[in-house]
């Protein structure tokens, strides 16, 4: 039994933000999956974009703050590029807040 779940492993991901877009990285699609084993924890992520300067950034931001959660010793951190990013993946609410 895991002592974190993944919901309050995705809580920590909504603190993440891509430093172009003044979205979160789970509001934003970005965040694939999240699977949680004991204390290790394995993301599946993507950026909007390959090639992105700022992907090396985000995915060391997202290990960082994970393993930095109490009960947490690894978190693996794979970048995928299937299914690609749209714009269709970003939450109802960030739209809100972006049309604001």
């Amino acid at each position: 039994m895991s002592i974190v779940s993944k919901d309050e492993v995705i809580e920590v991901l909504k603190t993440v933000y891509d430093p172009e877009i003044p979205i979160n990285i789970v509001d934003l699609g970005l965040v694939y999956g999240v699977e949680v084993k004991g204390d290790h924890v394995h993301i599946e992520m993507t950026l909007t974009m390959p090639g992105c300067p700022m992907g090396e950034v985000i995915a060391e931001n997202v290990k960082r703050k994970v393993e930095a959660m109490e009960g947490i010793e690894k978190a693996e951190v794979k970048l995928v590029w299937d299914p690609p990013w749209t714009p269709a993946r970003i939450s109802e609410d960030a739209v809100g807040k972006i049309m604001k």
